[in-house]
């Protein structure tokens, strides 16, 4: 499976092909809709969510409510474009247009600029736009239907802003979890309902103040978020070539989220720092349901780049948006003399946006590594190599 992205920030809009999901699959406008509109939420988002109603257009491969198996094309339109039909005019034109030439610290502005040979850094800007990710949350929408279909569902929250943290994480739980008061399957449900989908409504509190503080003093703040997927079967990635081990692929995945500067499968850098008794999940057997389990999970549900059956946990950190009200110091590309950095209207924290796109991003790797294990033509085919594998699988 594979899929392209393309489309400016502010230009006509965003277009999306995905190419290698079976024939049979249903889906609709309104599944992508539902995780376009989580996209937007979040205390701390910019003007422009109240200016974009993001709708996914279906424009190919779907015909009567299901897949056809050939390339699906996807358009979100950008509302914003009727008032920069003149700064993004495809077509040449005759009046003067305002060059952005002083980069922002932080960005793809300067070195994108040198790389490209462009004078207005709108040209490198546009596209470096986290904007470009609602099209990977409209195509992720996809892919989250065709995994639910096997009932593997992936969740998110948010875990810390600036320096306020949350300590529950799915990564710290093993097999046993009746002393939580949620299921795991609902985080994403209940973390929704928090503006900024932290779990713990004491800690959600002090996150919201120091994003308003941030706000204040015109300044921006990142953090960092958990994506888990559940109910997935043993054998998804391989540990044979570098590039079909999954958590590679998921890190490589993730870290292309604009912003993101780090992630983490299972306990990350802390096994760094612990024993190697502290550390692996050991395996036990169940004899009654017949089946493996483990009393922890150290290793995030990955274990030589290959899925062990129990959760696979990330966590991705971001970055502050680049973007500063109060800009940083920067040079005029054009003069090369010092000056302030350009602003561009902006977010003043997109953490827990950028966890609605950790969970799209997840979904489109590993329904490409599940398509590897059980891939055919239609969903039919799927389905019984599948259940064929459920039944003979010694697991």
């Amino acid at each position: 499976m594979r899929y392209l992205t393309a489309g400016e920030s502010h230009g006509q809009g965003l277009v999306g092909i995905i190419e290698g999901l079976p024939a049979g699959l249903e889906i609709t406008e309104e599944d992508i809709a539902v995780d376009l509109k989580r996209r937007q939420m979040g205390h701390g988002r910019g003007g422009r969510m109240k200016i974009e109603k993001d709708k996914a257009q279906i424009f190919s491969g779907v015909r009567f409510g299901k897949t056809l198996g050939s390339p699906i094309a996807l358009i979100v339109e950008n509302k914003d474009w009727k008032n920069w039909q003149t700064k993004m005019s495809i077509k040449d034109i005759d009046e003067s247009v305002k060059q952005v030439t002083v980069p922002r610290p932080g960005h793809a502005d300067f070195a994108g600029a040198v790389k490209y040979g462009h004078q207005d850094i709108r040209n490198v800007l546009e596209r470096a736009s986290a904007r470009e990710t609602a099209m990977r949350v409209a195509l992720g929408a996809i892919a989250r239907k065709f995994l639910g279909t096997f009932s593997i569902k992936i969740v998110s929250h948010v875990l810390q802003i600036h320096s306020i943290k949350n300590s529950f994480t799915v990564a710290s739980l093993g097999a046993k979890k009746s002393d939580l008061p949620f299921e795991l399957s609902e985080i994403s449900d209940l973390a929704d309902r928090s503006p900024v989908r932290c779990l713990d409504s004491s800690i959600e509190k002090e996150m919201i103040a120091k994003i308003d503080q941030a706000k204040k003093d015109q300044n921006t703040v990142g953090g960092i978020f958990e994506v888990a997927c559940l109910n997935l079967p043993v054998g998804l990635g391989s540990h044979v070539h570098w590039d079909r081990k999954l958590d590679a692929r998921i890190s490589h995945a993730m870290m292309s989220i604009p912003a993101m500067k780090g992630v983490e499968i299972g306990l990350g850098f802390e096994a760094g720092a612990r024993f190697g008794s502290e550390v692996h999940d050991q395996i036990y057997y169940d004899k009654d349901s017949k089946k493996y389990f483990r009393s922890s999970n150290g290793a995030g549900g990955l274990e030589g780049g290959i899925t062990n059956g129990m959760p696979l946990t990330v966590r991705v950190a971001m970055k502050p948006i680049s973007t500063l009200m109060r800009p940083l110091d920067s040079v005029d590309m054009a003069t090369k003399e010092q000056t302030a950095a350009h602003i561009e209207r902006s977010d003043v924290c997109a953490v827990p946006a950028a966890s609605i796109i950790g969970e799209s991003i997840l979904a489109l790797v590993v329904a490409d590594a599940f398509l590897e294990k059980f891939g055919g033509d239609s969903m039919k085919e799927i389905t019984r190599t599948y259940r064929a594998w459920e039944k003979n699988s010694d697991i």
